[in-house]
């Protein structure tokens, strides 16, 4: 193996520039993610009785929530890198460079889901059930644009896929020589992410997990490998109780997960038998906003 690989270049370059318009790659992998989740969530929820065109509806509630809340949390949490003597505060919102938190987007964009949702008459849950493997292969792509950026690395390694980064980086650690090898954790996490759709399509096929069970377990399963990629990243963070902010962001997330997996599948025992919210149903959400109306 050492002698056909010894280390992962870095790229030398983060955008191109087609015409007047400049295209950065962190940008591109993440709308690429963002098109594939919402093909793969539309074609599952088509196959559940959803109407076709339903997940492209929701989506453009949840997409807009999610990178506003994925942005938030990452510039909360790395208040140091855009609040400083003589900072451009303009960059807090120049999202093509990078800085989204995933756990921030998942937050957010799950409010503007459940909105979406709503106002289509498809259930919150089945819809969050049918974007899972999609959001997990949405992370794995995203990833890549944390590797153009050169970005989000782990600590020193001489495994031969050891990941290259110049010393002249910002992020390169003071003190350590020139030419020191980094683990790159964006590889680690995408395949993970990948590994993990895999995962949830056949567990499934298998189980029909159905009432917010999958997304459950994407929540479970995203979030162990996270505590992972977090305990060898060197990037900044905050810290709480000697750990890195991340690392009890995917804590929470295991544990919402687990809570979610067991309240539904004791309220919800059995299958699922429609992804559209029942017109009796949805006439109680109408009454009930008819009244908190008046009431206000």
């Amino acid at each position: 193996m050492n002698t056909l690989i010894s280390s992962i270049p870095s790229p030398s370059i983060s955008y191109f520039d087609l015409g007047p318009v400049r295209v950065h790659f962190y940008a591109l992998f993440i709308l690429t993610g963002i098109i594939v989740a919402i093909l793969i969530a539309n074609s599952r929820l088509v196959k559940r009785g959803g109407p076709s065109g339903a997940a492209l509806d929701i989506s453009l509630w949840a997409v807009p929530f999610g990178i506003v809340g994925g942005r938030i949390f990452h510039v909360i949490t790395h208040p140091n890198d855009y609040f400083f003597e003589g900072a451009d505060l303009t960059a807090v919102f120049r999202i093509w460079e990078g800085g989204l938190a995933i756990y921030g987007a998942l937050a957010l964009g799950a409010v503007g889901a459940w909105l979406g949702a709503r106002s289509s008459g498809v259930r919150f849950a089945s819809f969050l059930d049918a974007v899972a493997p999609g959001v997990l292969i949405a992370q794995a792509l995203g990833r890549w644009g944390n590797y153009f950026n050169n970005e989000l690395f782990g600590t020193p390694t001489d495994l031969p896929w050891g990941l290259e980064i110049a010393q002249d980086n910002a992020a390169y650690p003071a003190g350590l020589p020139a030419g020191v090898l980094f683990h790159p954790t964006f590889i680690y996490e995408s395949l993970w992410s990948l590994a993990g759709a895999a995962a949830l399509l056949l567990l499934d096929r298998k189980f029909e997990l159905r009432w917010g069970k999958l997304f459950a377990l994407y929540l479970i399963f995203y979030s162990t490998g996270r505590l992972w990629v977090e305990s060898i990243r060197i990037d900044p963070s905050e810290y709480i109780l000697g750990l890195r902010l991340n690392i009890w962001s995917a804590l929470f997330g295991i544990t919402v997960g687990i809570v979610i997996f067991c309240v539904q599948r004791k309220n919800h025992p059995g299958l699922e038998t429609s992804v559209l919210v029942s017109k009796s149903q949805k006439s109680l959400d109408d009454n009930a906003d008819e009244v908190e109306s008046k009431l206000s």
